[in-house]
């Protein structure tokens, strides 16, 4: 059953009725460019086939009604009292949504209340940004229905703040520009300075390739402390670099400061700016159809967040070497780290090798075998009904 129809049906079950409308918007892969957003750097995400939806319907009782199938009870909050952190819990991302809707177009939107229901097969915790198509989902729905007319970046500016500001925790802008902009059938290079964002078709079925996710088991949350001190380490080297944003550093910069940046802030600098090179240089290697090349880079972008950025685990170490060790071009981890999942570039021929390998690897510590699947470049948010 899809995301949507589990949407509609707890709709119905719990309110009574149908719902006004269902939206649902995907989580996203990261193919490369991992904590670059936030420095105004470059990125190549895409949406994968895992969606969450929301159904929805306006209210006449000033109230903010929310059910998950994910989550147990019912969220019942009254509308005029939705300020900055005044919701906790997994309903901070959709409620967050309105709230920053709000602060642009007005504290009364919405005012008499809204229904929603939630589905969801984005897994949480795993670095496929569930809360950016949460948020996204959301989003589209509050414009439909309200007709906004706001448009996809203003969309996902609204889902960035909600998780900054009502959420708390400190993301950049990517996963929601890439669960709202992506095409279904290509990458999304973004230039997260400007906005910009260009498809990038990827040429990966035409060379025998397929990209595997597994989830290391090792679920995160971006609203503690790990990810907030990265940024900040982040903005305190290019305040020594004399520079607006890591964006605007190069090696050779890194290297004249080396001793003012000090060997913490150096090696964080350092992931930046060889992350962006390596994201534009899976660009051109896509583009000039060599796309068996890009391997050497992803796996050089695992070690880099490893060794320079220190957001890896040993888990997502391990399915990073053992899907090398079968066959795959190149591994990496996914998302902002100390958690999540691993993405492998596996020759098409190879998939149940590396997907035994990583197998093995976990039950060779008495661990059970995460999940691996295959994703696809797929559609970004719309409304479904």
């Amino acid at each position: 059953m899809s995301a949507g129809t589990l949407a509609r049906e707890l709709f119905l079950e719990t309110f009574g009725e149908p719902p006004q409308g269902v939206w649902s918007s995907p989580g996203r892969l990261n193919l490369i460019g991992e904590h670059t957003d936030y420095n105004d750097g470059f990125a190549l995400p895409f949406a994968i086939p895992q969606r969450t939806a929301v159904a929805v319907s306006p209210r006449s009782d000033g109230r903010l009604v929310l059910v998950s199938a994910q989550r147990q009870g019912v969220v019942d909050f009254a509308a005029s009292a939705l300020t900055r952190g005044s919701v906790e819990g997994w309903a901070a991302y959709p409620l967050g949504v309105l709230w920053a809707i709000r602060e642009v177009r007005g504290e009364h939107l919405f005012a008499e209340g809204l229904s929603l229901a939630i589905a969801s097969d984005v897994p949480t915790g795993a670095g496929l940004s569930s809360s950016a198509a949460l948020e996204c989902a959301t989003a589209l729905a509050l414009n439909d229905l309200g007709h906004l007319r706001l448009n996809r970046h203003q969309l996902a500016a609204a889902g960035r703040r909600a998780e900054n500001e009502m959420v708390g925790a400190p993301t950049g802008i990517l996963d929601q520009l890439a669960s709202l902009l992506s095409p279904s059938d290509a990458a999304l290079l973004l230039d997260c300075r400007g906005g910009e964002a260009t498809p990038v078709p990827l040429g990966f079925a035409a060379a025998g390739l397929a990209v595997l996710v597994a989830d290391s088991g090792v679920h995160h949350n971006l609203a503690d402390g790990g990810y907030a001190q990265r940024r900040a380490q982040c903005e305190v080297a290019a305040q020594v670099l004399g520079v607006a944003s890591l964006r605007d550093a190069n090696l050779a910069l890194l290297e004249e400061h080396r001793e003012r940046l000090g060997p913490l802030l150096f090696r964080r600098a350092r992931h930046v700016v060889t992350e962006n090179a390596r994201v534009l240089d899976t660009v051109r290697l896509v583009r000039e159809g060599e796309a068996r090349e890009i391997g050497g880079l992803i796996s050089a972008s695992h070690a880099s967040l490893r060794d320079d950025f220190e957001v890896s685990v040993p888990e997502l170490d391990a399915i990073v070497e053992a899907a090398n060790g079968a066959g795959a071009l190149g591994a990496r981890m996914v998302g902002g780290g100390f958690g999540g999942s691993a993405l492998a570039l596996v020759p098409r021929g190879l998939l149940p090798e590396v997907g035994a390998a990583i197998a093995g690897t976990f039950a060779a510590r008495g661990v059970p075998a995460p999940p691996v699947v295959e994703v696809v470049p797929s559609a970004p948010g719309h409304r479904d009904s």
